[in-house]
């Protein structure tokens, strides 16, 4: 059974630092594309970084980008997202995702197909 498990999460000040990790059980993922995505209460899911298989090539949602850093270990099958300069409109669940097939990034959900269950981050003004 192949699972996504979120961990990192939880309750930072304005201006804080979280660090979430995704480790990846049942396959591995070395090979293929993977991201992260948030959902805030009452909005739809969106992108929120990516990354290629061999973690060369990443890309950002315009509103992330410079404070957020994603990464990923393939020797560890795990997904990291780095971020720094937290606001309180970063408060969401992220969910991490792997691709079934795909080796580029990609910042459209359609193309994974495995998903974690989220991990809640909360930021306070």
């Amino acid at each position: 059974q192949v699972q996504l498990v979120e961990s990192g999460g939880g309750l930072v000040q304005a201006g804080g630092s979280l660090r979430l990790s995704c480790a990846a059980s049942g396959r591995t993922f070395s090979g293929y594309a993977k991201g992260w995505f948030r959902q805030a209460p009452g909005k739809e899911r969106e992108f929120v970084a990516a990354i290629n298989w061999l973690g060369s090539i990443t890309a950002y949602a315009d509103s992330v980008k410079g404070r957020f850093t994603i990464s990923r270990d393939n020797a560890k099958n795990t997904l990291y997202l780095q971020m720094n300069s937290l606001k309180p409109e970063d408060t969401a669940v992220y969910y991490c995702a792997a691709s079934a097939i795909r080796r580029g990034s990609d910042s459209s959900p359609a193309v994974y197909d495995y998903w974690g269950q989220g991990a809640q981050v909360t930021v306070s003004a």
